[in-house]
Formats: structure tokens, C-alpha cells, sequence
């Protein structure tokens, strides 16, 4: 039997299909802004027996395909659990929202916090600073690892960061210079909420911003110690919904 996992995030939508234990399909959309639309497209062509949606779109789904759910927070500790059984501590930072999981040696949910109220500390504070500092998104954590020095922004909000942004240059300061110390601060509040949760080893770093070759160095200067990253980090939340449904539906039986 196949079981399907979707996770429609705020930025991307993103599919996998699971039989036997494996991943036999994957697949990634962005989420646009009709996100039933684009995941119709996603699944188009696609075979599976069971599907489990998680996500901030999870509960338009699951009307429009009367499909089950889950919560992202379990979603992604089963998924970053089947990728590696060692981990402990699970960041993920995504479009519009941040979340750090523990789990213990049997992958229990222990504690969590997750942001999903302002896009501050997420990748579309990012997407937007990028914009006002004239960087393209995919180049943006490589400029900043070029900087000379780090430019400390104050604020995390979204339009107040972008207001000194703009001041900075105006003040002729360096592009570069002003792109870490943004880098900085997105990586200062994912580090507030790994202390928060409890930093155990090994970490698991998952989400859009795992890509970003600036923040990762960050972190891993941060807390001393290399991160896993997987190799596709945007499908943790879809691996995890579908072994969910593998599980959920196989007691069924």
C-alpha cells in the first residue's frame, strides 16, 4: 500500500509517498495564492492508498479531499525521526513560521514552542530584506558571508527592520555588512527559542532556511557543534504525515 504525506506551508507545498518503509515519490510546488489549486496540480498523476495532510493549510484540505491531519509539531518529529533516530532537538524555520521540538531517546515529544504569529526570524523576513537590499533570495546567504563586518539591526519586525534597512543605506553603509547583521538576528531568535525548548545534541535543522549557507554557519558557531541538515530539509513535515497515516491506518487492519 502507498501513503501519501502533504505539507502545505505558507511559501510551498510539498508531497511525499511512502510504501514499504521507502520514499518512492516526492514533490514540491509553491503554495501561491489558491494553495487547493496547487496541490490538485501536485497530486496530479499521483498513486497512493492513504493521505495525511499537515501544515497551515492542512484543514483546507482536509475539506476539500476529506483527508486526515496532523499537527506540524508531530509531523516533523516523526519525519526528522525516520531521516535520523539520533535526534534530540528538531529547528525548523520556514516561510512564515519557526519551531523547536525536543523529543526523547524513543522520539516522545518533550517540549516545543513555535512562532507562527509575525513573520520575524522566519524566510520571509528575509525574502523581504533580500528585496530592499536589491539581492535575489538564492544569493542572499552568500552575499552576507562575504561581509567585512556585522551590522546590528534593533528590530525584528518586519516593516520597522526594513525602515532601517533603508536608513542604512541611505547612509552608505555596505549591502553585505547590513545583509549579516540580518542574518544575525534571524539566527538570535532561533536561538532564544532553542534555550527556551533545551538544546540536546544532535540537532536536527529543517525548513527553507536550512538551504541558506549564512544562517547554517551561524548557528553551527552558535551552539559549537555541526547541525544535520537533511538532504531535502523542506519534506521533513511531509515524510512525517506520511508514516503517520502508514501507522494510523495499518492498526486499522
Amino acid at each position: 500500500m502507498r501513503f501519501a504525506g502533504i505539507d502545505i506551508g505558507s511559501r510551498t507545498i510539498e508531497i511525499v509517498v511512502l510504501e514499504n518503509g521507502r520514499i518512492i515519490d516526492s514533490r514540491q510546488t509553491d503554495t501561491g495564492f489558491d494553495p487547493i489549486s496547487n496541490a490538485k496540480g501536485l497530486l496530479n498523476g499521483l498513486k497512493y492508498d492513504y493521505i495525511m495532510a499537515t501544515g497551515y493549510g492542512r484543514h483546507l484540505f482536509e475539506l476539500s479531499f476529506e483527508a486526515e491531519t496532523v499537527t506540524e509539531i508531530k509531523a516533523f518529529a516523526v519525519g526528522s525521526r525516520f531521516l535520523f533516530p539520533e535526534i534530540r532537538t528538531i529547528l525548523d524555520i520556514g516561510g512564515q513560521d519557526a519551531k523547536v521540538i525536543a523529543v526523547n531517546e524513543i522520539g516522545r515529544i518533550m517540549k516545543f514552542e513555535m512562532n507562527d504569529r509575525c513573520a520575524a526570524g522566519t524566510g520571509r523576513f528575509l525574502e523581504v530584506m533580500a528585496h530592499t537590499l536589491g539581492f535575489r533570495i538564492d544569493e542572499f546567504g552568500y552575499e552576507a558571508l562575504k561581509a567585512e563586518k556585522e551590522l546590528r539591526i534593533n528590530s525584528m519586525c518586519t516593516v520597522f527592520a526594513e525602515s532601517e534597512v533603508t536608513s542604512l543605506l541611505a547612509k552608505g553603509e555596505n549591502r553585505r555588512n547590513i545583509a549579516l547583521g540580518l542574518h544575525h538576528s534571524v539566527v538570535r531568535r532561533a536561538l532564544s527559542m532553542l534555550r527556551r525548548v533545551g538544546i540536546n545534541s544532535p540537532l536536527l535543522f529543517a525548513g527553507g532556511l536550512a538551504r541558506n549557507p549564512c544562517i547554517i554557519k551561524l548557528l553551527q558557531m552558535s551552539i559549537n557543534e555541526d547541525l544535520i541538515i537533511p538532504e531535502e530539509p523542506q519534506m521533513v513535515g511531509a515524510i512525517g504525515a506520511a508514516i503517520i497515516s502508514c501507522e494510523k491506518n495499518l492498526r486499522k487492519k
